[in-house]
């Protein structure tokens, strides 16, 4: 049984550069860390390898320094690392990404000698575009089941059964046949660190294996911008209006003081 994560990485630093042609994040040559959701989703697959003896493979889209985050993903357990790494990928938005990664999903299962039977694992957002649309979408795009917000997962020979977070306070208990695709929220786990074996290995045994467009035999007009749907008129770092207001005295004082420049500000 194979155990797909889909990671991506984002930017690890507070300012971030915006492409004014494209209106899209610029990540090249910017501190990339595997979106901290993303590594639920490892963990998630090693406690499962763990318990099952399945290998987890490990998939990201974007330029070839991502290679770091799918060593890092290795270093923590991980059996393989591939990579989808194009200018041709570039600019891509959810839909035209998810159509990626289920390419290189679909090759990946055909060229294995393995049994058909799978599961996909993503983290449940990315903290950069925060739009929680992939893991749907590339569900859509392998034809599985999914189950998104899940806390909790059990594998049961051909069938998972997950528990769901539903609105605020109610969770909700679905089982369904693998092959089948799960989002997780940050509450499933505590990600494991990875050990120094483990570095050692990402580093000098494991090859990130890379897939371009022509290896995936990829449609041109459903990849990257040409493939995105989305259209985005503008993207900006909002500007900071207005300055701090450090309040002093007592706490009757300042709660007083509080409360009449939140009823000047007309906040109630």
């Amino acid at each position: 049984m194979k155990i797909f994560v889909c990671v991506k990485q984002v930017p690890g630093v507070s300012e971030v550069k915006i492409d004014p042609k494209t209106n899209t994040l610029v990540r090249e040559g910017i501190l990339s860390v595997i979106n901290p959701n993303d590594r639920n989703a490892i963990e998630l697959a090693l406690t499962l390898k763990e318990k099952h003896s399945a290998e987890v493979v490990v998939l990201s889209m974007g330029p070839p320094q991502a290679e770091e985050i799918l060593r890092e993903a290795i270093a923590m357990g991980a059996d393989k690392g591939f990579l989808l790494t194009d200018r041709a990928f570039a600019g891509a938005d959810t839909l035209a990404t998810s159509y990626t990664l289920a390419l290189a999903i679909k090759k990946i299962l055909s060229e294995s000698d393995s049994e058909q039977k799978y599961l996909v694992i993503c983290g449940a957002q990315a903290i950069d575009g925060d739009t929680g649309q992939v893991p749907p979408e590339l569900a859509e795009e392998l034809g599985i089941p999914q189950v998104a917000y899940v806390l909790s997962v059990e594998l049961n020979g051909d069938k998972i059964v997950a528990e769901r977070k539903f609105r605020a306070v109610e969770i909700v208990v679905i089982e369904t046949k693998l092959p089948a695709l799960i989002s997780v929220l940050n509450d499933i786990n505590k990600p494991r660190y990875p050990s120094m074996a483990g570095i050692l290995k990402a580093h000098d045994d494991s090859k990130i294996i890379h897939f371009d467009a022509n290896a995936l035999n990829a449609d041109k007009s459903k990849i990257g911008l040409n493939g995105s749907n989305t259209e985005v008129w503008k993207i900006f770092s909002p500007e900071r209006k207005g300055n701090h207001i450090i309040l002093k005295g007592t706490l009757e004082e300042i709660a007083l003081k509080l409360c009449q420049n939140l009823k000047n500000d007309k906040i109630f």
